[in-house]
């Protein structure tokens, strides 16, 4: 990283007459299935089902012999206060990826805004039945898997899934041999620019006073009241600057540019497309002050209920729907309200990239009614698909937030559906904590025009259109992925055996404690499965398109995604 680790003080004084602005925020990790078709109000963002697991990936030193530890659900749904039934299931498999199903917990909540928290205890053996349980979980990785269920066969039953990783070791590490971050990259082909490539580690997912986030840490209870919060985009640029964070995009939900959650009937469209443009100029003026720091602003396109949420990276102008009550349009560009295949023909046709934010598998990002539906012009336009997340609304400034939401599973669904997207992990503030409620990034591989000189915008986002990103839980790690020397986001043909290579390191000291490669057919709607246990690999694909990545787990539980490779098998 090329920033510097400093104190923020909070701007306490900060002006709060920018005009209209407001987005929607996301909760965390969900899979809104259904909406309201009872004739019910629609729901308001962030009152959405929300459910992770905290399972430490080690036993305490004190359980060295029967790994034992305890498992922490956590349930929230606020949703006006209002509580709803949420039947729970924890589940423990392995060891490995096709291990049998070990051990299962499950019960029923009543679920408001104020949650719920779990705490399973596990005694780390292997056998369900209380009778006969003397056999101790054998060494090796098992998956925990949550799968939340709320308001069950109603028309607004949502659903949320997570799954880690957790470690048993009782006898001397078996962790693979990783080869060095540095040694990969100096196998690639040399670039014509020098000194080659720079990381860059960003935070591409937050919220300010520009819509619902912003709010000081000790009155941060969720989303706020669209630009009723102090701190603003300045303030998150300084405040991620001082916390060592290379980039951050503030990205505002494009609904809220109107100040309401809902629609503003008094809000006038030059309001909200001059808060816009306000958001636009101080990013630009901010990157010119301080060199070696990134601040890019951007919108949150879309609403949870029958929608999705995505990132517009570059867009120079506000895309919306809404309108006043005297019929004008709230953005400088009409923009159907859920309608994806419309916005990604009209991102394709400017030029605009995007990410997918905490997508979930089902129900969400529909295109012919089909969820993470596949469009040419969608391939085209998103580049990033988020695959972990901490809480949006996490008031952690110490790098130390336990709730956390995985959506591997819905990215290896927009994989398998064809879409050519990397691996991005963001942070989704809305509490004035942007970067530091954990050590988690989205890391990309720039090239850079000189040591020490300043990222622009194009480089970065030159670097998002060719997928040279990783996806990171530690600010340290470093991730290369190859395909026969080809840099992980590339797509080419390919003749005979097929070279698969991850490199790994961490400036902090922390190994691998193991890595998986993974495999999927774009367009063919299949899974995403686990191809090797191995950091490298020498395969015969059978002819026809392939997609492979690689996923390691550190030593600590913290989790590194590769960008994919794409290869097209000739006979």
């Amino acid at each position: 990283m090329f920033g510097q680790l400093r104190q923020w003080q909070p701007r306490r004084g900060l002006a709060r007459a920018l005009a209209c602005v407001c987005v929607g925020a996301l909760l965390i990790a969900w899979s809104n299935t259904a909406a309201a078709q009872d004739g019910s109000p629609e729901p308001r963002e962030h009152s959405e089902l929300d459910a992770t697991v905290f399972a430490p990936f080690h036993a305490a030193r004190g359980e060295r012999v029967t790994q034992a530890r305890t498992f922490v659900v956590r349930l929230t749904y606020p949703d006006e206060g209002r509580p709803h039934a949420v039947r729970w299931t924890l589940t423990l498999s392995g060891p490995g990826p096709q291990g049998a199903v070990l051990r299962r917990w499950s019960g029923m909540e009543q679920v408001g805004a104020g949650g719920k928290r779990v705490n399973l205890p596990w005694d780390g053996r292997a056998d369900a039945d209380a009778r006969e349980r003397r056999m101790l979980a054998p060494d090796g990785l098992y998956a925990l898997r949550l799968l939340a269920v709320a308001d069950a066969g109603t028309p607004r039953e949502a659903q949320v899934e997570q799954q880690w990783q957790i470690a048993v070791q009782r006898g001397a590490s078996t962790a693979p041999r990783v080869p060095a971050f540095q040694a990969g990259l100096q196998q690639l082909p040399r670039l014509d620019e020098e000194p080659g490539y720079r990381i860059v580690y960003a935070n591409l997912h937050s919220q300010t006073r520009h819509s619902d986030g912003g709010a000081a840490l000790d009155a941060c209870h969720g989303a706020q009241e669209p630009q009723t919060a102090p701190f603003g985009p300045i303030d998150a640029y300084k405040y991620a600057q001082d916390h060592g964070l290379d980039a951050l995009l503030t990205s505002e939900h494009n609904h809220m540019y109107d100040g309401s959650d809902g629609t503003n009937p008094a809000a006038t469209p030059a309001e909200a497309k001059a808060l816009y443009q306000t958001g636009l100029a101080e990013a630009a003026a901010y990157t010119n002050a301080h060199p070696g720091f990134l601040a890019l602003y951007g919108m949150e396109w879309g609403v949870i209920n029958k929608g999705g949420h995505l990132n517009i990276f570059n867009s120079d102008q506000l895309l919306g729907w809404e309108r006043n009550a005297r019929g004008e349009l709230l953005a400088d560009l009409e923009t159907p309200k859920s309608d994806y295949a419309a916005l990604y023909a009209l991102m394709r046709e400017r030029g605009w990239i995007g990410q997918f934010n905490h997508p979930a598998y089902a129900g969400q990002f529909l295109v012919d009614g089909q969820p993470l539906g596949y469009t040419p012009d969608g391939d085209a336009a998103m580049v990033l698909c988020e695959v972990m997340n901490t809480s949006a609304f996490s008031t952690n400034d110490q790098e130390t937030e336990t709730r956390r939401s995985n959506y591997e599973a819905a990215c290896n669904r927009a994989l398998a559906a064809g879409y050519h997207v990397a691996f991005s992990s963001n942070q989704d503030n809305h509490c004035a904590n942007w970067g530091a409620s954990y050590g988690n990034r989205t890391a990309v591989l720039v090239i850079a025009d000189a040591a020490n000189a300043p990222l622009s915008r194009e480089q970065l986002f030159e670097a998002l259109r060719a997928r040279r990103v990783f996806a990171t839980m530690d600010k340290h790690a470093q991730l290369l992925f190859t395909a026969n020397g080809k840099l992980m986001g590339e797509r080419f043909d390919n003749h005979g055996p097929l070279q698969l290579s991850t490199h790994f390191s961490n400036s902090a000291g922390r190994q691998a404690a193991a890595v998986a490669i993974f495999h999927g057919v774009p367009g063919g709607n299949g899974s995403v499965t686990q191809l090797s246990d191995q950091a490298e690999l020498t395969v015969t694909p059978a002819p026809g398109p392939h997609v492979y990545y690689a996923r390691l787990t550190q030593d600590d539980g913290n989790i590194v995604w590769s960008a994919p490779v794409w290869v097209n098998q000739l006979p």
